[in-house]
């Protein structure tokens, strides 16, 4: 009998571990899965805002510069300068009394300057035409890096139609390989950052977004007990005999309070410098012109420094006080806090200065082992290869750049040499005036030769000559 119980306990435990696992399956679903392979574009909706305006960019579906598998493509920001705007409907969810997964991975190939590379789960209905920075989200999560300061992990959800950023400063990864990116949200209110798989932070969204008040908070009426003792050391008051110590004991009741430890002061002498031994002036001394005589000091050979009291232990010592916390009367618990407005949608929506963002391998689900696995398959199959190709492609880029360099260089020495050449037959090719090599003289007669009989009046060297003072100089000269 009693083995037939055994066993028949044996059997529904068996029954009961295979319900448990089949239910924790069964409970288990990917809400949005997109790897962008044939038929995205039947999934996703490119919208037109800022299009009119001309500041609309697209996207190109490609595996980038660089891959460690060419065939796994992703949408790739197109346009420098432009913004950036799609999304793609899902199945509505809502990730109340579940955990709540979001993951996709990003690859910035340019130098970005200055962009976006987020995604964001929206709610109720959306013109996925007019998508855009306006459009209200749910959740946005993912980098945003400008310039060498700003190198932020956004993650900033929504509560009751108000925006809350995460108040813990977020780093993103900054180099020009794919990076997974993931973010847990469970039903206790917690949650979970991970890059690559490996946990950037976790927290309570109690604590980390200013959505409600804080359960406790500091008593600001709270003072520190009189009794409290929070010197940790205390002085060695030194008397230099038994009675001066009695008088102070009687006098500030030392005894009653025990805050002192007491010794007898030994002799210290902390005079650095000493009179020399003779105190009397020289012979020669004369007080009224020499002044008043004063010793040279010598130094102390007795000497040991500034006296100090010593300090031990206190052993009524309670450490540091602190104001103490107590109960927030205007906190209001919502067991409700981690619960999103249902989702239907997930889009893309980000500005840059320099395209070339590679989004790919978007995952929306309930299972954080999941989202695991598919960054482990992916990462490790393609990560080695990724980091040679990217090796491969900087070494033809740097080739690629100092040839244009030196074509460059080239091409300066050529026109440098035609420059000087062009100088050169200018300088061969030019007639020589024959007024250059005459004296003043000259010049005069030259001019009254060439303008005798004319009333205009002559400019030469700075000199104004009329056409009377010419020829009265000239025959004043003959």
């Amino acid at each position: 009998m009693v083995k037939l119980v055994a066993k028949h306990s044996l059997f529904l435990l068996l029954v009961l571990y295979l319900h448990f696992l089949y239910f924790d399956f069964a409970i288990s679903e990917i809400f949005f899965e997109e790897r962008f392979e044939d038929g995205w574009k039947s999934r996703w909706v490119l919208s037109d805002w800022k299009r009119t305006e001309g500041k609309a960019g697209t996207f190109k579906h490609t595996a980038g510069k660089w891959s460690g598998d060419p065939d796994d493509k992703g949408l790739q920001t197109y346009n420098d300068a432009k913004h950036y705007a799609i999304s793609a409907k899902i199945p509505e969810f809502s990730n109340k009394n579940r955990t709540l997964v979001v993951q996709y991975s990003i690859k910035f190939e340019q130098d970005i300057e200055c962009g976006g590379g987020y995604i964001k789960l929206l709610s109720g209905y959306v013109n996925q035409k007019k998508f855009g920075g306006d459009t209200p989200y749910s959740l946005m999560f993912g980098p945003d890096i400008c310039g060498t300061q700003t190198k932020k992990l956004h993650l900033i959800l929504s509560y009751q139609g108000q925006n809350y950023p995460i108040k813990k400063d977020l780093q993103c990864e900054t180099d020009k390989l794919t990076h997974f990116y993931t973010f847990i949200l469970r039903p206790d209110a917690s949650y979970s950052v991970l890059v690559d798989n490996r946990e950037r932070e976790t927290g309570s969204m109690y604590t980390d977004w200013d959505i409600l008040p804080p359960r406790k908070i500091k008593d600001i009426k709270a003072k520190k007990p009189a009794d409290w003792d929070d010197r940790e050391y205390m002085r060695i008051l030194v008397m230099s005999n038994q009675r001066d110590m009695i008088k102070f004991l009687l006098k500030f009741q030392i005894l009653r309070q025990k805050r002192f430890a007491l010794v007898i002061q030994v002799q210290w002498s902390y005079v650095q410098m000493s009179n020399t031994v003779s105190r009397l002036s020289p012979d020669d001394w004369d007080d009224e012109e020499d002044g008043i005589w004063r010793p040279p000091k010598i130094p102390n050979p007795k000497y040991k420094g500034p006296w100090k009291p010593k300090k031990i232990k206190n052993p009524n010592y309670k450490g540091k006080w602190k104001t103490p916390w107590i109960d927030n009367p205007e906190f209001e618990d919502d067991p409700d806090l981690y619960v999103l407005k249902p989702i239907k949608y997930v889009g893309i929506e980000v500005w840059q200065v320099k395209a070339g963002s590679v989004f790919d391998n978007i995952l929306v689900c309930d299972d954080p082992q999941y989202a695991r696995e598919i960054v482990e398959d992916l990462s490790g199959n393609n990560r080695e290869a990724e980091k040679e190709a990217f090796e491969e492609a900087e070494k033809e880029r740097r080739a690629r750049e100092e040839e244009e360099a030196k074509r460059a260089r080239e091409e300066g020495e050529k026109r440098r040499r035609e420059r000087d050449h062009r100088h050169r037959d200018k300088r061969h090719r030019r007639r020589h005036d024959p007024r250059d090599y005459l004296d003043d003289y000259h010049v005069l007669n030259n001019h009254r030769m060439n303008y005798e009989g004319s009333a205009s009046t002559l400019l030469v060297f700075g000199l104004r000559f009329d056409q009377e003072k010419v020829k009265s100089r000239s025959n004043m000269q003959l």
